[in-house]
């Protein structure tokens, strides 16, 4: 049982195990600690994959006018966002997809 001021504690069995307050939400995890849902999880995807479009457009379009470095910063981050949406789109621990 956790102990009121919420720190870790031993089991019956001696192994440490911390307090639930104390593990935030992780990754792919919804506010109660589950799963997204798949509906949620393609909003995410959409979102970070208009993100990547918004800077590829942004930079090329207006931002190389004024700096050519910037641009070229802007167009590095936009190209690591697509791995990063298909891992947040596709979760492996949810067979029901």
């Amino acid at each position: 049982m956790p102990t009121a001021s919420g720190k870790a504690y031993l089991s019956e069995n001696r192994k440490y195990q911390p307090d639930r307050s104390l593990l935030g939400v992780g990754a792919g995890q919804g506010e109660d600690g589950g799963m997204r849902s798949p509906r949620q999880r393609r909003i995410a995807y959409v979102a970070v994959m208009g993100s990547c479009l918004v800077l590829i457009i942004l930079a090329w379009t207006v931002v190389r006018l004024f700096s050519t470095t910037a641009a070229i910063v802007m167009s590095a981050v936009a190209a690591v966002l697509p791995p990063i949406a298909v891992m947040i789109g596709n979760d492996p621990r949810d067979p029901g997809d």
